[in-house]
């Protein structure tokens, strides 16, 4: 219904107001963007969609402190939900995919151990994203903690401020690493092999992390931006979505 009433209010008046758009989009999310902005370009080739990325929590605080973002992108529901409580969002966040967690090295590990790999002597730094600012590091330390391994493993921590530079932490400085199962499906990550460089994480470790997308402030007259959010709801978007490893509702 909301999808509806979006697209009744400001779709007509796509073809007048082409232009740019800012979309504040969370650091997991970054595998699969370029696929939906291409898609989005088949609708409507005359909108150019800006894209920041980063964690949940810091583009959070910059949309808090006027950031001209139009629609945000978050990587649980809790960012969003604030943005609605306190006004900024005008818009009800809605889940628009469901994300996982896994474990990543760069060589070849024993991940029939599942998440107890993490205390192997030879895994000596663990890279996770900031538990404070980006929800999957908030993921990584609940599964953790679930496991009863935190205590022994986090000394070994490596924080990153993004799921993303969780990445890059994880295949140049860390032995492993807990990133969004998403990016394993980038063309970049192809060299990775499911059981040999990385494995799920049981997600009954941790609370299920749904993803929610809300409308701002910024953007609530814009038609290119309803545009934007009616497409991520709609079954091409949530297919791009499944490819690259995440649960649709």
């Amino acid at each position: 219904m909301l999808k509806g009433l979006i697209l009744g209010s400001f779709l007509f008046l796509s073809s007048l107001y082409a232009g740019s758009i800012n979309i504040a989009v969370a650091a997991n999310v970054s595998y699969a963007i370029d696929e939906l902005k291409k898609e989005f370009k088949k609708l409507y080739p005359d909108t150019d969609v800006r894209v920041t990325l980063g964690s949940s929590g810091k583009l959070t605080a910059q949309i808090k402190n006027g950031a001209p973002y139009q629609l945000f992108m978050a990587a649980n529901m809790m960012y969003p939900e604030a943005l609605y409580g306190d006004g900024i969002a005008v818009t009800r966040p809605l889940v628009y995919a469901q994300g996982g967690l896994a474990m990543l090295s760069d060589s070849k590990k024993d991940f029939s151990k599942g998440i107890d790999i993490v205390t192997d002597s030879s895994i000596e730094k663990i890279a996770i994203a900031n538990p404070d600012t980006a929800p999957y590091g908030k993921a990584t330390l609940e599964a953790l903690k679930n496991s009863n391994l935190l205590d022994r493993v986090e000394k070994k921590f490596v924080y990153a401020e993004s799921i993303s530079q969780t990445v890059s932490y994880t295949v140049t400085a860390a032995d492993m690493g807990f990133i969004a199962k998403s990016s394993l499906y980038s063309p970049k990550m192809s060299q990775y092999k499911k059981g040999i460089h990385w494995s799920e994480v049981d997600s009954k470790l941790y609370t299920p992390i749904n993803q929610g997308i809300v409308l701002l402030k910024n953007g609530q007259k814009n038609s290119e931006v309803a545009a934007f959010f009616t497409f991520m709801l709609s079954p091409k978007a949530k297919q791009i979505l499944e490819e690259f490893g995440y649960i649709v509702p």
